[in-house]
């Protein structure tokens, strides 16, 4: 099973996705920002990397949000979701061809990638207060 991240940051009744970039299975596809865990790391720390390194901002860890297990037909894919906290930095896209701060309730009007948009249901349906 493919272990991955997913930030969620939140500003108002907004969250951060980014847009990915045109090469790839899912090019052009909306995310939740996050990555590949390596071997030996965690979660937390992937997420924190992962942001450093595609939109060289510093992130903080406020609390796990879930686990999806998505199934494709080479496996599966768990993303762990995270409430993050924006602490530093300018947003610069190094893999993404845009960023957006997309209104809670209407995640739905975007084209996730298939795990992301099992999140983003979640993410609509969920009560998250006190996430900021």
């Amino acid at each position: 099973m493919l272990e991955v991240t997913a930030a969620i940051i939140l500003k108002a009744d907004s969250v951060f996705i980014a847009k990915k970039g045109a090469e790839g299975r899912f090019a052009g596809l909306w995310e939740f920002p996050g990555g590949k865990i390596d071997p030996g790391e965690t979660a937390e720390d992937c997420v924190k990397r992962e942001l450093l390194e595609e939109f060289l901002i510093t992130i903080e860890i406020v609390k796990p949000f879930c686990e999806i297990i998505h199934t494709f037909p080479e496996g599966q894919l768990r993303i762990h979701a995270l409430f993050c906290r924006w602490v530093a930095g300018d947003i610069h896209l190094t893999e993404h061809t845009e960023y957006i701060w997309a209104p809670l309730m209407q995640l739905d009007r975007y084209q996730f990638t298939p795990g992301d948009c099992l999140l983003a249901k979640k993410l609509m349906n969920a009560s998250i207060k006190n996430c900021e």
